[in-house]
């Protein structure tokens, strides 16, 4: 799929400026106080909820079996913008406006979530290309595939929602995203993969992590059926494959040959936002040359927790998530 293949949700022009509008607001009367603070976030959490009917409409979570759409509508100034960080370190507030504004929308359509020990407890993360990083399986690499995976798979409280706001994208740079409801798998390999067998473990983002000693690392299914049908949990880079016995390792591969198979390209440009439904697509990003130089493409992450959603087996619940706490933000 290209931007133009995947589902299309159009924002009406006076809603997108209302939003800019509204974050300026509560960015002017937040003052000094950080994006994160409780003061800006219960802001953000009225807003949202005064949105228009309309707006809110367009707003709502992803609820076919696409498991994604891009957002279209808002604006983004480049000159305004300044040019794109090195890291994610140095990012500090570079574009607070657009963070407002991408969290105005994930609160219209859940409970922003952030991460005590990812990217120093930020509701919206910048993704940008990191000297030194270029070969990780993170947010932060360029010269290799990101492979596709659910994120933060690792952890029983992750999203439900995943949203990617592009602030700057000049040389078409593709996310790459595949829907577990678009494959074709027999009823073995779907039994088998259901099967709690492998752990999936942290990725390099998380530091603490991956040197929890809390507890061994909990087996989790690949694949769970719920009430609408298939949803998966998927992270091949950091799942350890080896340890499975061979006729598991035949379905997991068959299972990443359907996902490369079913999977599309969608090439985001500046003001478009790509929402995944992280129950049901996995997403990566194709390699690039980095250029550090201000031009590089720049993403802004938030990620979304939908109340009462029944997608997930209750069997994680008991999973100590590798001792990594979430912040979440609930919506007014």
């Amino acid at each position: 799929m290209t931007t133009g293949a995947a589902p299309v949700r159009q924002l009406d022009p006076a809603d997108a400026t209302e939003l800019r509008r509204t974050a300026e607001k509560i960015l002017a009367a937040a003052g000094s106080t950080t994006i994160a603070s409780p003061q800006l976030l219960a802001r953000v959490a009225e807003s949202a909820a005064a949105l228009p009917p309309a707006a809110r409409h367009q707003l709502r979570p992803v609820d076919t079996d696409d498991g994604l759409f891009v957002l279209r509508g808002l604006h983004v100034d480049d000159a305004e913008l300044g040019p794109t960080p090195a890291g994610w370190a140095t990012a500090a507030d570079s574009g607070a406006v657009h963070d407002v504004v991408l969290l105005l929308l994930a609160t219209a359509m859940g409970n922003p979530i952030a991460w005590e020990g990812q990217q120093d407890g930020r509701f919206v993360h910048n993704i940008v290309p990191a000297p030194g990083h270029e070969t990780r399986q993170t947010g932060a690499s360029s010269a290799v595939l990101l492979s596709p995976h659910t994120e933060d798979a690792f952890h029983p409280g992750r999203a439900h929602l995943l949203m990617l706001s592009c602030m700057r994208n000049p040389d078409r740079i593709a996310t790459t995203a595949a829907g577990i409801r678009r494959v074709r798998l027999d009823d073995a390999d779907i039994e088998l993969l259901s099967r709690p067998l492998l752990p999936i473990l942290p990725d390099a983002a998380y530091a603490e992590a991956r040197h929890f000693d809390g507890g061994p690392p909990p087996a989790v299914a690949t694949l769970f059926r719920s009430e609408d049908g298939l949803t998966l949990r998927f992270d091949p880079a950091y799942t350890p494959l080896d340890d499975a016995p061979p006729a598991h390792r035949a379905a997991y591969r068959r299972l990443t040959d359907e996902l490369a198979r079913v999977s599309g390209a969608v090439r985001l440009e500046p003001g478009e936002v790509l929402v995944v439904d992280n129950d049901l697509v996995v997403h990566g990003r194709v390699p690039f040359s980095a250029r550090y130089d201000g031009t590089d493409r720049w993403l802004k992450r938030a990620s979304v927790r939908v109340p009462a959603r029944r997608t997930r087996s209750l069997a994680e619940e008991s999973e100590h998530g590798y001792g990594q706490a979430a912040i979440e933000a609930h919506a007014g």
